[in-house]
């Protein structure tokens, strides 16, 4: 059973797995980083409001904290855009240069290629 656990530990997957979640958490960091310290406050200068954690509004007693969702729509929408900017997008053009985006058309199975023919025979039957 050791012998199991240790084989399953150390499966290339698992580790990969532990690499990113590593990565990613530091990644993260940054992105959060480069929003706090340079983005938010550019958007201050601009809007003049660095921070929009204290905009709220009342119904009926209820205070509403939309000032938070903005940071947070800020922050998700700055992530996004780093990741695919610095991530996504360099991936897909190093897969596109060493020509692992293009995958070849697998041949037909036996079956699909016999009723291909099926289907030509009939058409050639009919003209």
């Amino acid at each position: 059973m050791l012998k199991e656990f240790r084989d399953f530990l150390m499966r290339g997957n698992i580790v990969d797995l532990a690499v990113a979640v590593v990565i990613g958490a530091a990644f993260g960091a940054l992105v959060t980083s480069l929003v706090e310290d340079l983005i938010t406050p550019i958007i201050g200068a601009v809007i003049g409001k660095p921070d929009f954690s204290d905009l709220t509004f009342t119904i009926n007693g209820s205070k509403f904290f939309y000032g938070n969702f903005l940071n947070a729509l800020i922050s998700f929408l700055s992530i996004a855009t780093a990741v695919f900017f610095f991530v996504v997008k360099p991936m897909n053009e190093l897969q596109t240069r060493l020509g692992k985006g293009k995958t070849e058309p697998e041949a037909p199975s036996e079956d699909i290629q016999l009723l291909t023919d099926i289907r030509d025979e009939l058409r050639a039957q009919r003209a």
